[in-house]
């Protein structure tokens, strides 16, 4: 299982598979047209609670990674779950697309992560 992970300002490339986007809201100054976004799977974004008590400090990461995956393993995400474990199953390889400036620290490393611990 490959899972890469690319910004939605970069761009797309042959090698990507499905471009999933896992933003609640869309990249601004992003084209939809030209986004080359395959799905878009806003279920699997952090509440918008989190993210703002987040905001991409690095400091808080471990615990904004404990407080996402128990928000991916609560009930309103497993729709959208469901349907990337469906892609994950399909495709050799996905790209988990997001908009953070910070490709260290955001919502797309951390999803990442779980699918890798958790095998999805």
């Amino acid at each position: 299982m490959d899972v890469r992970l690319k910004r939605a300002y970069d761009a797309a490339a042959r090698s990507d598979g499905p471009r999933i986007l896992v933003d609640r809201i869309w990249p601004r100054g992003v084209a939809r047209e030209n986004a080359d976004i395959a799905y878009w799977l806003k279920g699997l974004a952090p509440s918008t609670d989190l993210r703002k008590w987040f905001g991409h400090d690095p400091g808080k990461w471990q615990e904004f990674r404990q407080r996402y995956f128990r928000e991916l393993t609560a009930e309103d995400a497993s729709e959208d779950l469901g349907k990337l474990k469906n892609l994950l199953e399909e495709h050799n390889r996905i790209t988990l697309v997001f908009s953070a400036k910070d490709t260290e620290h955001n919502n797309a490393v951390a999803l990442r992560d779980f699918i890798l611990d958790n095998r999805l």
